[in-house]
């Protein structure tokens, strides 16, 4: 369907794949538009169960592309790029706005734009020689991709300011001691250690796992009352679904769940 997006769909997961492995996936043309068009028919399908984002070749994402860049600043077009900003913020909010959890398989570089991309993801999966950037201040430009909103919130302010400021690089150590991934594999395993958690979500109630996707990101501004107030109403839709009382069934009869999402 697109140019430099591919889209694989197989037993309730889909994976997004960044493909413009020349360019380390470099964001270009209409390519923040396709991803998010692809993220969000992945959020509205109730056949997916699991979404999945990487990239082809040796890059997850190098953020945008410079020479585009370039070329709209030499013809000072702000139009085009305030409507790639758009496109980017659409990108965020379809992640962040589906009910699914959605995981960065995070095979190589993240930078800038990239770096963001993962970020915004619910998990994240890199391999030990993935590096991370936020690169924005080394060509003069402003974080965006909600950066500035995921990464103060995974690491201390000061901690932040430093990446920011500096733009430097940081290891898949690093990020994973900072708690910026959830785990690190050797390149060779990322695929398959992506898929295993992408089946055991897959496997999870789809309706409590939406509840609580919901339930981390608002705790993140809410009260405590206004938390205890949707916990309250969360728990009693999954109390009064199918996959509750199946749920409850499968652990008295000691089996495995099949959960529905109904």
């Amino acid at each position: 369907m697109y140019e430099h997006i591919q889209i694989a769909e197989a037993d309730g997961i889909t994976t997004i794949t960044l493909n413009r492995p020349d360019r380390l996936n470099a964001f270009i043309g209409h390519m923040r538009r396709d991803l998010a068009e692809a993220l969000e028919h992945a959020g509205s399908d109730r056949n997916v169960r699991v979404v999945i984002i990487t990239g082809a070749g040796r890059g997850f994402c190098a953020g945008g592309d410079i020479a585009f860049m370039a070329e709209l600043m030499q013809r000072r077009d702000t139009e085009e790029f305030s409507r790639i900003l758009g496109a980017g913020r659409r990108v965020i909010l379809a992640i962040r706005q589906m009910t699914k959890p959605v995981i960065a398989s995070i095979n190589g570089p993240a930078s800038g734009a990239g770096c963001n991309l993962a970020l915004a993801c619910d998990l994240r999966i890199a391999t030990n020689t993935t590096t991370f950037s936020q690169s924005f201040a080394k060509v003069g430009l402003h974080p965006d991709w909600g950066g500035t909103y995921f990464l103060p919130r995974l690491v201390t302010p000061n901690k932040a300011c430093e990446l920011f400021f500096l733009g430097d690089t940081i290891d898949a150590a690093e990020a994973l001691r900072l708690g910026i991934v959830n785990q690190v594999v050797a390149p060779e395993d990322l695929e398959t250690a992506t898929l295993q958690l992408a089946k055991r979500l897959r496997a999870a109630p789809p309706i409590a796992l939406a509840a609580a996707k919901q339930a981390v990101y608002m705790s993140q501004a809410a009260e405590l009352d206004e938390m205890l107030r949707f916990e309250t109403e969360a728990q009693l839709r999954c109390f009064e679904s199918d996959d509750g009382h199946e749920g409850v069934q499968a652990f008295l009869e000691k089996r495995e769940p099949r959960f529905t999402g109904h």
